[in-house]
């Protein structure tokens, strides 16, 4: 694994010791970069303060995106300390019960829009907000999935949202390119998060993706979190604009 020592980056959408964030966190870490950590609200705080603090973290700051303002004062928090920004990860993703598990053709108007802003705007947000502070270059990513271009069963109307994330990424990987600021999407195969358990039928996902893949295993946190640790990297440097399947081959077997 390339060396990280001197960069530094923000990492959204840490919830326990089982968010693929936190995977991502730990292998960064190691590998020594400094770290900003976010936690969603007053609940969630005790269950990342402690990881965030375990993995060394220079900032520990609260984030709701929903929340006018709050992202804005990550990012003030940022200059004032840091002055720069080497790389932003976004894990996080949202939906309603009701409209996760009914039919995407019953999907209420407010819950879509409301997955979208989460899920999706979000991100465009972080790289607006991270943009100044890249004047060197850097790497935006965040987490796709096999349900945005195919029909994954009980996925629901996260696959249209995932499929507008990873698109946005693209655009977003052309706009910024000129300026060394890459983009790119990591599509993890099924594994078990806190989010993943809100699917219906999941755990017979997990065994079938088990059952299917060539390496005989899902994936877990530590794999996808090896990833992005490449991906940040100086040695990714012409990797932009992908969406790249971390999945152990499940997504090309019938």
């Amino acid at each position: 694994m390339l060396s990280l020592q001197g960069k530094r980056g923000l990492i959204v959408g840490v919830a326990n010791d089982k968010s693929i964030a936190y995977g991502c966190a730990k292998a960064i870490r190691a590998q020594g970069a400094e770290l900003a950590l976010t936690y969603l609200n007053a609940k969630a705080e005790p269950h990342v303060r402690p990881l965030a603090e375990n993995l060394g973290a220079s900032l520990i700051l609260p984030l709701d995106v929903e929340q006018a303002g709050q992202m804005e004062a990550v990012f003030a928090e940022i200059a004032q300390g840091w002055g720069k920004l080497d790389f932003v990860i976004h894990a996080i993703a949202f939906a309603t019960k009701d409209d996760l598990h009914g039919r995407v053709t019953d999907c209420s108007r407010e819950g879509f829009a409301r997955a979208m802003d989460i899920s999706c705007h979000s991100f465009m947000r972080l790289a607006k907000l991270a943009e100044p502070l890249m004047s060197a270059g850097g790497c935006l990513l965040t987490m796709g999935f096999l349900g945005a271009d195919k029909v994954v069963g009980n996925y629901g109307m996260m696959g249209p949202v995932k499929a507008a994330l990873q698109s946005s990424a693209r655009y977003m990987a052309s706009e910024l390119g000129p300026q060394g600021i890459r983009v790119n999407v990591i599509s993890p195969g099924p594994l078990p998060t806190r989010a993943s358990g809100g699917i219906k039928g999941f755990d017979a996902l997990l065994g079938k993706a088990a059952a299917r893949t060539p390496l005989n295993k899902t994936v877990d946190i530590d794999d996808i979190g090896a990833l992005a640790a490449y991906l940040v990297s100086d040695g990714a440097r012409a990797i932009n604009g992908q969406i790249i399947l971390a999945d152990g081959g499940y997504s090309m077997v019938d």
